[in-house]
This record gives structure tokens, sequence and C-alpha cells, in this order.
């Protein structure tokens, strides 16, 4: 019997049926890859959902970034709201990877600032692995990245019983023996404190507080206790506490780790001594010989990773523990759960990119005294070994590559969708003024505006950042409401503009490559590509046919191609939304199927961050302190209560504006400016 139970007012329609039980005729026949093409909005996650439901396997879903791994997490919960789906990507805010240049002779040290949420979020990843079969973990590439042993993180752990034997100097020494931090003050996740007979633990994969009464030489009461306001919730009969670490390593195995770095130091030196790299010796003996006297003194140092081949006891070239390793596996060790790779033209690769560009920075690394040859193999995963880590897999994309193809063979199509939506017409218009055309941009000017009095939204897609910035100032100036996307727009404001032009604040969105997977905006009737017939990757087959899937959602959705000459990118994307558009058009004349426009409700996000950035601290002083009685504590806690709900929602842009405030109120409450 499944642990999963699918949540839905939804029931398979249009091509989803069939896909459903190919999918799941491949899994229980014991193949090892699918490949499910999936035209955009035929419902792919739906699908995926009724897969895992039927499997009742654990799950890995793999995007390729954090944003639409974001989004994922949230439709799975919905779908599975009593199950455990987590959300697992790196925890690093900012990462500046430690780097040597040889050519201007320049050492970039390591920078990071370490998002405590998200790794908050890591550790309820892998505590629910280790702890329920109901487990949907939605992660990015950073599950291919080194993790630590699950084996010893499993091992060392705290249950606490009510009535059982506890001391609160064997407590605390419990603790910290598990990395807890001690402090007197607030809590955070992975610390505790102790109050005469009580300790107070939060922690790592929760925030709430463990309230532990130690009366007696036992332990008299457990609470948990909200970490904000300090009430207590309820009382328990035992509590079970993790590592605050991923990387737990018993005190032996570090004694032998410590044996081998110094053995890999001296023959590394020798092989200097051999080539007459004096400077490089000198280098690596004094920077390895401290790190060794700080995991010695206190049990960590800066770049400690690049040791973890000896703290993991690992042979040279052997693969890093990662999240997969937290999976379930069957007793001969091959893996037991089920992977999903969404959008897999685009993350198929950039898996496969990771370990190359990782490795080349390593060498220089190491070739020049900064690291030791063991530092090669804190990495991640070669695309080969997460083939080895990961069991039946499906690929999901409208856009399948070769790869998954090869692999998975003919894919199983979802072409016809369950709203009765076919895919947009498609027409080619010449680039430069010619006949009766009047050249690409004036052209789309007069197409927009019809599109504009009938109250829908226009796209419009160019080759660069400075075209996207020029056309729309163009629109501008010729009194149309336009704005633009690009990578060097921050992502608060990416997400604010979509939002407004949902909203219909605009009416024309000017973009590069952001106007391709992910984006989910039914309002869009015209979608025009300039430029069209310059072959490259922003015109080949796969992102053309992704570029004219944003004008599927909407029923009078159309694609305008500006082009001199049909290239074979266009021809192809040409044929096979053609393809696709035949078949959907004769099952829905075989039906009675009237298309009608998807009709999603706009997510209000950035009201939220909106209502945030508009509180500038000398309104909070009036408005909110106000509200609170001028008690300025009372409204940090009140502030960080809600930065933290934003956070369990995955909605980190308003959690980080959120925090920004606290920060500045707590200055404000020390009287620093």
């Amino acid at each position: 019997m499944s642990t999963f139970k699918l949540k839905s007012e939804y029931k398979p329609a249009g091509d989803q049926p069939v896909a459903i039980a190919a999918l799941l005729k491949g899994l229980k026949g014991g193949k090892r890859d699918q490949v499910l093409l999936g035209v955009t909005g035929s419902g792919k996650t739906y699908t995926m959902a009724n897969i895992i439901e039927k499997t009742g396997e654990a799950t890995l879903v793999i995007a390729h970034n954090k944003t639409l791994a974001a989004q994922l997490a949230a439709e799975y919960r919905e779908f599975f709201p009593d199950a455990a789906v987590h959300y697992f990507v790196s925890y690093y805010d900012y990462y500046q990877p430690e780097a040597y240049v040889p050519v201007t002779d320049t050492y970039i040290e390591k920078e990071a600032m370490i998002n405590e949420d998200i790794e908050r979020l890591r550790h309820a990843a892998t505590q629910a692995l280790l702890t329920r079969k109901d487990v949907i973990i939605v992660a990015s590439v950073s599950c291919i990245y080194g993790l630590g042993s699950p084996v010893e993180y499993e091992k060392v752990n705290l249950k606490l019983k009510q009535g059982e034997p506890m001391t609160r100097a064997t407590l605390t020494r419990k603790l910290i023996s598990m990395y807890f931090d001690r402090t007197p003050g607030d809590l955070t996740p992975g610390s505790f404190r102790a109050l005469g007979s009580h300790v107070e633990i939060m922690p790592a994969n929760e925030r709430v507080i463990y309230r532990v009464n130690l009366t007696g030489g036992k332990v008299a009461k457990i609470e948990e206790m909200d970490p904000i306001t300090r009430e207590i919730s309820k009382e328990l009969k035992g509590a079970f506490v993790f590592p605050a670490r991923h990387y737990v390593t018993p005190k032996d195995v570090i004694d032998a780790a410590l044996k081998d770095i110094e053995f890999e130091l001296e023959e590394q030196l020798k092989v200097f001594a051999e080539s007459g790299k004096i400077l490089e010796a000198e280098r690596l003996k004094r920077r390895t010989r401290q790190d060794i006297a700080m995991i010695r003194e206190f049990g960590f140092c800066s770049g400690i990773e690049n040791y973890s081949r000896h703290f993991d006891r690992r042979q040279p070239g052997e693969p890093p523990y990662t999240l997969l390793n937290y999976f379930p596996h069957k007793a001969d060790g091959t893996p037991d759960f089920l992977t999903i790779i969404d959008e897999s033209h685009v993350t198929v690769p950039q898996i496969g990119a990771m370990y190359a560009g990782d490795r080349a920075r390593k060498i220089t690394l190491i070739d020049h005294g900064f690291r030791l040859p063991s530092a090669v193999d804190n990495r991640p995963l070669k695309f080969e070994e997460f083939r080895t880590e990961t069991g039946q897999t499906i690929y999901t994309s409208a856009t399948p590559s070769d790869f998954e193809e090869k692999h998975g063979g003919t894919p199983i199509e979802m072409i016809i969708r369950p709203t009765g939506l076919i895919d947009p017409e498609i027409t080619i218009r010449p680039i430069i003024a010619t006949g009766g055309y009047t050249g690409q941009v004036k052209d789309f000017i007069a197409e927009a505006e019809i599109v504009t009095q009938r109250g829908g939204r226009s796209l419009a897609t160019v080759l660069t950042k400075k075209m996207a910035e020029d056309l729309n100032q163009f629109l501008i100036e010729k009194g149309i409401k336009s704005r633009y996307i690009h990578s060097d727009v921050k992502t608060i404001d990416r997400i604010e503009t979509l939002t407004d032009f949902r909203k219909g604040l605009f009416d024309v969105l000017v973009g590069v490559n952001l106007l391709r997977e992910g984006l989910d905006l039914p309002e869009v009737e015209l979608v025009a590509i300039l430029d069209a017939d310059k072959e490259g990757f922003l015109r080949s087959e796969t992102s053309l046919i992704q570029t004219m899937g944003r004008a599927a959602r909407n029923v009078l959705g159309r694609v305008i191609l500006y082009a001199e000459i049909t290239t074979g990118s266009m021809e192809r994307a040409i044929g096979e939304t053609n393809r696709r558009r035949e078949k959907q058009v004769a099952y829905n004349k075989e039906h009675g199927i009237t298309p009608k426009t998807v009709a999603k409700k706009i997510h209000d996000i950035i009201g939220d961050i909106q209502r945030v950035r508009d509180r500038a601290v000398s309104d909070l002083a009036q408005g909110d302190l106000a509200a609170v009685g001028g008690d300025i504590t009372k409204l940090i806690k009140q502030k960080r209560e809600e930065m933290h709900q934003a956070a369990d929602h995955l909605d980190f842009e308003t959690a980080a504006l959120l925090r920004d405030e606290v920060r500045q109120l707590e200055l404000s409450k020390s009287g620093k400016k």
C-alpha cells in the first residue's frame, strides 16, 4: 500500500491517463530511464504526483535552479499535504569559491554567506529521509555535492525520554559532542542554553525549542516551546535530536585522518622539492600545519571540507557522500527510490558540467601549493557516478535532448492538454522593411497594440541585454507601457515585474533568455521572436520551442518569427509545433472540446515584498511601533516570526527583507545608526 495520498480537485485528463499508465508500466517492468515529453501546460507536475502516489517510493526531484525548485516544492506540498515534502538547495546566499589565477598571481579566498533558514531546511530533508518513508525532496544540483556520511549522521543522535536518568552536565556534554553551540542569548537552529535546572534546545531542522526539565537526576518534563513568543505549545513524552552538522566524525577517526593528512603533506613537499617549487612548498606547509593545529584544538578549520576524503576514510578518487546516499537503498546497496529530472534538457547538462569545472579550479590550487592533492576529492559527483547513485529515472521536458532519448527511448508524449488549449499559430515575417511590411520593430508594435486593445499581453525576445533595454526605451517613447528583464535585473525586481505584467500594469515585456523555462503567463497572447534566424543558443530548436510555448496558455496565443531566411532550427521548431497542434485540434474536434484560456491566480508574493519594502524603519517607528505600544523588543520578535514564516513557505525574498528590517530595528534599539 502506498505511503503517499494525493489530494487534488483535478482528475487525470487529456494525455495524462495514457502517460501515467505508460510510465507505471515502464517502472514495473524495471526500465532504468523513461522520458516524458510534456508540452507547456500539459500538467507534468500533476502527472508525476500520480506516479509518486502509485509507486509509493521516496522521490528525488531535481530542478536546474533554486526558484524553480521552490515552485515545485510548493506544488508537491499542495498535492501531498500529509507527506514530508522538503526543499534542498545550496545554503549559500553568496558564494565565491577559493581560486588562484596564476597569470596575475591572484589568490581569491573563499567567501560565503550561509542562509540559516535554507540550512535548516537541508537538515529537515536529511532527517526526514532517515525517519520516514513518505518523502519527496525537491533539490537543485546541490544534491550531487559532498554532504557527510549518513551512517555517522544517523548514528550520532539524541533520544530524550521523559523519566530517563540524565543530569544537566551529561546533556550539555552530549549536545556539544553533536556540534550544538552553547549560547546565553537567543537560540538559533543547532544551539542550546542552560538555565538553572532547564536546558533549552533548538534542533537544526526546525524552528521550535525543546525545553528539558532536569530534576532529581532525570528528565522530569519535555516541553515544546515557540521560540518567538516563548509559549508552551505541548508537553512531549520524548524528543529526537539529530546532530547540528551533516559532517559527523568520531574522535578516533579524526586522529587517524590527521595522521593521513600529515603523511600526504610530507609526500607533496617531496614532490615540490624535486620540482624546485620552494615557494609552493613553504606555502603548503604553513597552511596545512595551521589547519591541523586548528582541527586538533577546535575540531574545525576554515576550508575543512578540502580534507573530507580523509575524514570520510575514502580512497583517492572515490565519490563523496551526497544527499543521494540518504535515500533508501536495497540490501545489495542499489538505489531504491525514484528520481525525476525536471526540465531535463537543461538540468542534465548542468549535472554533467559540475565535476570538470570544480576539478580545473582545484588542480590550479594544488599545483601552486594552496591545497593538498586530496582536495580534488572534495567535489561534486561525476555524471557516471550520479547515474550509479540514482535508480529508475523519469526525465520531463517539452524539448528532451538526445541524451534522454538515447537512454529512455521513444518519449511518452503528453501533447493533449487537460484545458484543450492548442499550440500557438506561427507566422514568419521579414526583419527588414520590404514590400508591404514595415520591419520587425514597427510590425511588432502594430501587433502588440491590437493585443493590448483587447486586454492581452505581449512578449518580445531579443538577442542581447542592450537590445532589450533599447527596444524597451523605444516602445516607451512610442507611448507603449513596456518593461524589460534580463540577468542583470535583481531577482526581487524580476518577480515584481512579472507580477505587474500579469496584473496588467504594463502591456509589453521585453527579455532575452529569461522568457523560457518556468514562466507561467496565461495572459500572454503574442510572442514575438526578433532576429529568429540568428542561429545559436538563443535561437536553437529547443530555445525556439520553449519560447513559443509562452503563448500556449492562452486561447488567442500566437507567435511571430521575424527572419529573412528559414533556418534549420526554425524549420524543425515550426514542424514540431505544427505536429502537436494538428494532434490537439483533431482531439478537440473528436471530443467536442472548446479550448479555454488558463485561469491562474496571481500569487501575492510581491505584495508581501512590497509591503515590507515600503515600510522604512522611520515608518516602523511611527506605525508598527505604535501598534505594539512602543515596545521595540516586542516588534523585533514579531518581525522575526514573520521572517521565519516566510522562509517556511520558501518565500526567501520576503524573508530577506524582513531580516534587514530586524537588523535595522536592533540597531535602533542599541542606539546605533
